[in-house]
Parts: structure tokens; sequence; C-alpha cells
């Protein structure tokens, strides 16, 4: 990985990780009570929200596609922990193990990205916005499916490797968001 692709992925995490702890101050972990299958829908509803907001062009609520994705990066490190430790009827779990359970997921989707990087040479630089959206909606189509199959693939990867791609092409979305030069040319 590029020292340049380091840096901006610390970005990220670190403008995410900060709406984590934020939310985390203000709800607790509420999330934990949350199945995966109802994790997977609400990252579903932010990825069509973003869709929606590039067909049209125009945003009725003042939040436009950064926070979605940062959300969409949240919700896929929070919906592995569900993955890993189940719902829980009694939401609470400690701050720093909250903290810490979702860095683990954050920084093994940055490893993952980091072994795919070096294979694909950086090719989602020249990648537009709209095909991590594209993406994300894929990726999303194919966890309900396997949630749907109780877990079960033939050849498939599972769950959580949906949720860790999920989360790099929601963290190349916002860097090619944050760093307008590492977006591609227009055509």
């Amino acid at each position: 990985m590029s020292q340049k692709t380091d840096q901006q992925f610390e970005h990220v995490i670190n403008v995410c990780k900060d709406i984590f702890i934020k939310k985390m101050k203000d709800y607790g972990t509420a999330w934990r009570i949350l199945r995966p299958s109802s994790m997977t829908d609400q990252i579903f509803i932010k990825a069509q929200r973003i869709r929606s907001i590039e067909t049209k062009g125009v945003t009725m609520v003042d939040e436009g596609v950064r926070s979605e994705f940062i959300g969409i990066i949240n919700y896929a490190a929070m919906a592995i922990i569900q993955l890993e430790n189940g719902p829980s009827d009694q939401p609470e779990m400690d701050d720093n193990k909250a903290l810490q359970l979702y860095l683990d997921n954050i920084y093994r989707a940055k490893n993952l990205m980091s072994d795919k990087n070096h294979d694909y040479d950086e090719a989602w630089r020249h990648m537009r916005i709209s095909s991590f959206t594209d993406l994300i909606l894929m990726k999303l189509h194919r966890t309900k499916q396997i949630e749907d199959n109780q877990g079960k693939t033939i050849i498939s990867e599972g769950i959580d490797a949906n949720y860790l791609d999920i989360i790099n092409y929601a963290i190349f979305a916002m860097i090619q968001l944050d760093f307008p030069e590492s977006q591609p040319p227009k055509e």
C-alpha cells in the first residue's frame, strides 16, 4: 500500500471512529440489540439513499452522501461484531470493548484492502464513486441471499467477507470525496 493510500485510509478511519465514539456517548451501544440481518437492512437503506441522490442529483434532507458512507462504514463494522457475538437483549457493552472490537474490524478491512491493493495496483483510484455505491448494493444483495440461506454458501465467501468489502468500498468513496485529486478524470 502506498504511503498516500495509508494516510488517506487513516484519515477516513479517524473521521468514522470520531462519529462512532460520539454516537456511543449519545446512544450507548443500543445497536447491540440488532440482529445481523437488521444491520444489513440499515446499511442497505444508506446505500440506497446514496444511489438515489446520485441518480436525482438533489437531496431533500440536509445530509449528503458523505455522512451516509460514514454510516455504512460504521454499521458494517458493527455488523461484524454482531455476527461474531450475536445480538443481545441487554445491549449495553463497555465503551472501551465496543471501540476495540470496532477498530479490530476496521483494521481487518484495512489489511484486506492492503493485500488486494497490492494485487489490483490501486485500480479503485480510477473508479467512480457511483461504482462504489453499486458494488456496495450488490454486496448487500449477496449478503441478504446468504442470510436467507441461514449463512450457508456453496462456493462463496461468507457474510463477514462481504461486510469487509463494503467497508473498503465505502472508504474508497470517502477518500475520493475528501481528497478530490483522487477522483478519476471526468469523461
